[in-house]
C-alpha cells in the first residue's frame, strides 16, 4: 500500500519589521527554524564575559612600561646606558693590558685600584658641582678629561713608561662622572610622591648598571684578546664620550642647579643613617671588586683567559634578572628592614664560587655559582640605593648618589687589591674568600646600625609630592579604570 505523502511544512509567520535599537548587554536575540525532523532554536544574542573568579586579583599594566611614558625618560636612559657600559669595561681592560704587558696581577690590581681610590676622593666634589651648576655644563668637561687619562694610559703600557706612570695616568680617569647617580636623580626628580614607580625605577637602574657590567666585560676581553691589548680601553673611551654627549643633551629632564644657596644645606655624609650606609657600601664594593680580579686570574690559571668575561657576565646576568623581577614586585614595609635580609641574602650565595672553585676546579661549574651567587647582589643594592635617596637632604641628591657609588668604587679598590695579594700569594681559590668576607661584613655593618634604630615614617623633601605629581598619578588611575572592562 502506498505510502500517504507528507503533508507540507508549515514556515513560521515572519515578525513584523521593528525600529533596530541597541540590544541590552542582558538581551537575548533567538531564532526559530524548523527542519525535516526537529525545531531548532538559535540564539545569536550578544554573550557577555565569563565572570572573574572571586579573589583572583586584576592584572595591572607592565610597570617598566609605565615607567617610560614619562616625556624625555627614554632619551636619557639611551645616553645613559652607552656611557655606562665602559664602566664594565675600563677595569678588565686594564688588568689584562698591564698584566699581559708587565706580567703581574699584582701590579694591574694595584693600577686598578689606585685609579678607584682616586675616583673616590674626587668623584663627590664632582657630583657637588652637578648640583651646584646641573649635569650638562659638568659631566661633558669631567669626561674629556677622563678620557685623556685613558688615552695616557695605553701610551704608557704601550711603549713601557715607569710604572708610576701607570698609577698617575689611570687616577686621572677619576672625574669620569658618576652616569648613574645622574640617571637616578632625574629619575627621583621626575616621580616626586610616586614611591611605587620610584622603586621600579631603582629596579631598572640596578638592573641597567649590571646589564652593562654583564655586557662589558665581555666585549672588553673580546676586543683585548681578538685585536690587541689596547683595544678594550680606547672603544670603552668612545663610547664613553658618545654616551654623556647623548645623556647631556637631554636638557628637559634634568634636575634644576641649586646654585651656591645649596651650600648651606646639611652634607649628606652627616645626615642621620648615612655614615654606616655607606661603609656598608664599601664592603659590597669590595665583594665586586675581588670576585673580578679573583675571576680574570683563575680562567688565566685554567687557561682560559678570553673566557673570564663570559663567566663575569653571568654573575652580572643573575644580578640584572633578579633586579627587574624585584622591581615587578610590590613589597610591603620600609626599605629599613628589608635591607639586613638582602645582605643576608648574599653572604650566603657567595659561598657558592668558593665550594665551586674549591670543589671541582671547574671553570664550567664555576660559571653556574657564579650565575646564582649574583642574584642577591641586585636586591641588595636596590635597597640601599633607596635608603641614599631617603637619607640625603634637599638639593643634595647628586651628592648623595655619588657618595654611595663613591663608596662602592673605594671597596671595588680595596677588594681588588686584596684579591690580587690572595691570587699571588695563596692561590686562586683561595682569593675566591675574599668576597666571602666582605660581604658578611656588609650583613654584620646593615644589622648593627640597624639594631634598635625605628623605621622612619616621613620621607625627605625633595620626595614629597608635588602638585604636578598628584595631578598626573590621578590622572593615570582614572585612565586605567577607563580602561578596564
Amino acid at each position: 500500500m502506498p505510502r500517504p505523502p507528507r503533508p507540507p511544512l508549515q514556515q513560521p509567520p515572519r515578525p513584523h519589521p521593528r525600529p533596530r535599537s541597541r540590544p541590552h548587554p542582558d538581551a537575548r536575540t533567538t531564532v526559530p527554524a524548523v527542519t525535516a525532523d526537529s525545531l531548532v532554536v538559535a540564539d545569536f544574542g550578544p554573550r557577555r564575559r565569563a565572570s572573574r573568579p572571586e579573589g583572583r586579583p586584576r592584572r595591572g599594566p607592565n610597570p617598566y612600561r609605565r615607567l617610560f611614558t614619562i616625556p624625555g625618560t627614554r632619551a636619557f636612559t639611551l645616553g645613559n646606558l652607552i656611557a655606562r657600559l665602559p664602566m664594565g669595561m675600563f677595569s678588565v681592560s686594564a688588568v689584562i693590558m698591564i698584566a699581559g704587558a708587565r706580567g703581574s696581577y699584582a701590579l694591574a690590581g694595584a693600577v686598578t685600584a689606585t685609579g678607584l681610590a682616586a675616583t673616590a676622593v674626587v668623584a663627590p666634589w664632582t657630583a657637588r658641582l652637578v648640583d651646584r651648576h646641573g649635569q650638562a655644563r659638568i659631566a661633558v668637561p669631567a669626561t674629556a678629561i677622563a678620557a685623556l687619562g685613558s688615552l695616557a694610559l695605553v701610551l704608557c703600557v704601550r711603549y713601557g713608561a715607569p710604572d708610576w706612570t701607570l698609577f698617575a695616568a689611570y687616577a686621572a680617569t677619576a672625574t669620569t662622572p658618576n652616569t648613574g647617580g645622574m640617571s637616578r636623580a632625574r629619575w627621583a626628580y621626575l616621580l616626586k610622591g610616586d614611591p611605587v614607580r620610584l622603586h621600579t625605577a631603582n629596579s631598572f637602574e640596578q638592573a641597567a648598571d649590571e646589564l652593562c657590567f654583564m655586557l662589558g666585560p665581555v666585549l672588553a676581553a673580546f676586543l683585548c684578546g681578538t685585536l690587541f691589548p689596547e683595544a678594550g680601553t680606547l672603544v670603552g673611551v668612545v663610547l664613553l664620550l658618545t654616551g654623556v654627549l647623548t645623556f647631556a643633551a637631554q636638557r628637559s629632564t634634568e634636575p634644576p642647579a641649586r646654585g651656591r644657596t645649596s651650600t648651606a644645606t646639611r652634607s649628606p655624609v652627616r645626615a642621620p643613617g648615612m655614615p654606616p650606609l655607606l661603609v656598608g657600601f664599601l664592603a659590597t664594593g669590595a665583594v665586586f671588586g675581588s670576585m673580578e680580579v679573583v675571576t680574570i686570574a683563575f680562567a688565566d690559571a685554567q687557561g682560559h683567559r678570553a673566557a673570564a668575561g663570559i663567566v663575569l657576565g653571568l654573575q652580572a646576568a643573575g644580578s640584572c634578572a633578579a633586579g627587574l623581577l624585584y622591581g615587578a614586585l610590590k613589597l610591603s614595609g620600609p626599605a629599613e628592614r628589608r635591607h639586613p635580609w638582602s645582605l643576608a641574602a648574599m653572604a650566603l650565595l657567595m659561598w657558592l664560587p668558593l665550594l665551586a672553585a674549591s670543589l671541582t676546579g671547574s671553570l664550567v661549574v664555576l660559571a653556574g655559582a657564579l650565575l646564582v651567587a649574583g642574584m642577591a647582589t641586585a636586591p641588595a643594592m636596590v635597597t640601599g640605593m633607596t635608603l641614599v635617596q631617603h637619607r640625603t637632604p634637599e638639593g643634595r641628591l647628586n651628592e648623595g648618589m655619588t657618595l654611595a657609588v663613591t663608596g662602592l668604587l673605594g671597596g671595588i679598590a680595596c677588594g681588588a687589591a686584596a684579591g690580587g695579594w690572595a691570587v699571588e700569594h695563596v692561590s686562586t681559590t683561595a682569593g675566591y674568600g675574599v668576597p666571602v668576607a666582605a660581604a658578611a661584613t656588609a650583613l654584620l655593618i646593615s644589622v648593627t646600625a640597624t639594631t634598635g634604630r625605628p623605621a622612619p615614617t616621613l620621607a625627605p623633601a625633595h620626595a614629597q609630592a608635588s602638585p604636578q605629581a598628584q595631578a598626573q598619578a590621578q590622572a593615570e588611575a582614572q585612565a586605567q579604570t577607563e580602561a578596564q572592562p
